[in-house]
């Protein structure tokens, strides 16, 4: 089912849903964001992959920087930092290219390889959002991690686009109510950006205080 283009999501909040859901609408759902160091020298990195001007040729490789896509189908947009088009006969046609191409997306983060999927689905979500748009099928993509320089290779499998679908319905869901959920902290939270606006700490408080009020209902 089709979503009204107004009521599409950014592409990259995946990636923060998948992290924390709290941190994702406290970004995209109430407008609020920090820098820290890891924020600043990730768009450092974003800023150089997103040059949209940028066109090379390496052979049989055309290499297109900061890519405009969308799904209407799972309602985002957004951008593919890197999109490699190799020459294959089983790929598709380019306006202005002879030949056909195929598509291999390249998410750029800076750091290194971590726990947990939520590179992945966004990397997942930009090739279903090519896919859709160029009629096509992908089967893998990569990650370039700054801190390693080295390509993470990510089958783009039915179970992780079955993730990427799942993410999307529970966000759509979210923006619809306007709702901030509630998460339990973890040692991730010390290296958020937005801890100082999500305070964590407080809401492990609250849940103590809730826990008492429970308890001296009970004995009522």
């Amino acid at each position: 089912m089709n979503i009204r283009e107004e009521d599409w999501l950014q592409l990259s909040g995946l990636q923060h849903f998948a992290f924390c859901r709290r941190q994702w609408a406290l970004i995209h759902i109430e407008d609020q964001w920090a820098e820290n160091f890891r924020t600043v020298d990730g768009s450092l990195m974003h800023e150089n992959a997103h040059d949209q001007g940028f066109r090379e040729s390496r052979g049989d490789v055309l290499i297109v920087r900061g890519l405009a896509v969308h799904s209407a189908q799972l309602g985002i947009s957004g951008q593919c930092d890197v999109v490699e088009f190799h020459q294959d006969p089983g790929g598709i046609s380019l306006q202005g290219r002879e030949g056909t191409w195929r598509p291999y997306p390249i998410e750029y983060k800076r750091g290194k390889s971590k726990d947990g999927p939520a590179d992945a689905l966004q990397l997942c979500a930009q090739a279903m959002c090519l896919e859709e748009m160029l009629c096509c099928t992908i089967q893998e993509g990569a990650i370039y991690y700054g801190e390693t320089h080295h390509r993470t290779v990510v089958p783009l499998t039915q179970d992780l686009r079955s993730q990427v679908r799942d993410s999307l319905v529970e966000m759509h869901d979210l923006y619809q109510k306007h709702y901030t959920p509630k998460v339990k902290p973890t040692k991730a939270c010390n290296a958020c950006s937005l801890k100082d606006l999500c305070l964590p700490k407080l809401m492990r408080v609250k849940k103590v205080a809730d826990h008492l009020t429970g308890a001296m209902e009970e004995l009522q």
